[in-house]
Order: structure tokens, then sequence, then C-alpha cells
């Protein structure tokens, strides 16, 4: 079962990795950022149930970082936005 959920930690980095080197637009990044989230909040609920206290640990803290990232982008994304408009 362990395995099972490392491979899975494993996926989910290198999916959120190339999301987020294929967004082009501040905006894009922004709703990859969000995805990236959920992806994370829905990744921590199965390490709870698992019941894997070390995995949850880690998940808090992918959550927290993707969460400084969402606002570093949100504020790009206005940043852009100003200088267009």
């Amino acid at each position: 079962m362990r395995l099972h959920a490392l491979a899975l930690a494993t996926l989910v980095a290198f999916a959120g990795s190339a999301i987020a080197q294929t967004a082009a637009t501040p905006a894009d990044q922004v709703k990859a950022d969000k995805a990236q989230i959920k992806q994370d909040k829905e990744k921590l609920k199965a390490d709870r149930k698992a019941g894997d206290k070390q995995a949850v640990a880690a998940d808090k803290q992918q959550i927290k970082s993707d969460k400084a990232k969402l606002k570093a982008d949100r504020k790009a994304a206005k940043q852009s936005k100003k200088q267009t408009g």
C-alpha cells in the first residue's frame, strides 16, 4: 500500500511540473496552480485515509508551497494585465 502511495505521489509531482511548464500566460498559470492544489488536497485526503502520517505532513507542506506559488502567480497575472491594459 505504501508503494502505491509513493508511486501516486511521484506521478502527481511530475504531472504538476509538466502543467507548470506548459502554461504560457499568467492567467493559465493561475488555473494550473488551482488544479495542482486540488490534486494535492485529494492526495492529502487519500493519505489520511491510509493512515500515513509522514505523507500527510509532506502533503500539507506541498499545499502550503503551492498556495504561495498561486499567490505569486496571481500577482504576476494582475501586473501583466495592468501593463497590457
